[in-house]
């Protein structure tokens, strides 16, 4: 609060996240809010960052008894709000969400501690991450973050398609940076953490699809002395799979900085 009261209008409209309107309140209102937690002896709120538009939705939803469940369909909306923007723009990320969310599973609990909404934005992320293409192939990482971000997922909050745009946006090129305008949209630590590493294993997984052929059916990790093994098995036992092996390497770089591990891959042939 005595933050806010010491900077001029330019100051706050420079934060994160502030609107023009948002700027010129904000004050006002958080000398509001004080006094009411000071009243009523709270000393910390949680915010809510849904808003009205998702109330008058699962709202007409009911009425309508077009849903029975809020949370169930809280969870439905999400998914059918990625697949329909996955279609309208032509991503073909199903394969390379799969990889992704899998080495998330597989490493969930020895490389990180992320959870189930985590692995939701992963999941949306990779399945969106080619939309791009619809604008142009050049730079398209940089237009999937725009349609990600510009294009009215639902069920989501504002903060939760900015984190799912930011890891659509490095799956590939230059890694996160706090110059980017699009990465310090973040608004906490723990956000780019997320991107950071969500990221990382979004570039494997692109990797592992690199033809957009299926050469690999599936894959299995194992971790050992600081080694994280891809266990790649081909869908042709006949096939090398170089290309994916190679891309491996190439973009693996990322995944051993942000995790503090190396990452090796190896071609088994299923008995």
């Amino acid at each position: 609060m005595n933050r806010l009261r010491k900077m001029d209008y330019a100051e706050r409209l420079a934060l994160p996240g502030m609107s023009d309107r948002r700027a010129e309140i904000i004050v006002s209102g958080a000398i509001i809010l004080q006094v009411a937690m000071e009243l009523l002896e709270v000393s910390e709120i949680k915010i809510c960052e849904r808003a009205l538009r998702e109330g008058v939705v699962v709202d007409w939803m009911l009425a309508n008894n077009l849903i029975d469940d809020r949370m169930s369909f809280q969870d439905s909306v999400r998914e059918r709000s990625v697949q329909k923007m996955a279609h309208k723009y032509k991503a073909d990320g199903d394969r390379v969400a799969q990889f992704a969310t899998t080495l998330f599973d597989q490493t969930q609990g020895i490389l990180h501690d992320w959870d189930i909404l985590e692995r939701e934005y992963l999941w949306a992320a990779a399945t969106l991450h080619n939309s791009g293409h619809y604008i142009g192939h050049s730079a398209h990482h940089k237009h999937s973050y725009y349609l990600i971000r510009n294009g009215g997922l639902l069920g989501f909050t504002e903060t939760e398609v900015e984190i799912i745009a930011n890891i659509a946006r490095y799956h590939r090129k230059s890694l996160p940076k706090r110059k980017h305008e699009n990465y310090n949209n973040l608004i906490s630590k723990r956000d780019r953490k997320i991107v950071d590493q969500l990221s990382a294993m979004l570039r494997v997984a692109v990797a592992l699809d690199r033809a957009r052929s299926g050469a690999i059916s599936h894959i299995e990790t194992t971790y050992d002395n600081q080694t994280l093994t891809l266990h790649l098995t081909p869908n042709d036992t006949s096939h090398s799979c170089e290309l994916e092996l190679w891309n491996i390497d190439y973009k693996k770089s990322w995944f051993e900085t942000v995790f503090d591990t190396a990452l090796e891959a190896k071609l088994t042939v299923a008995k």
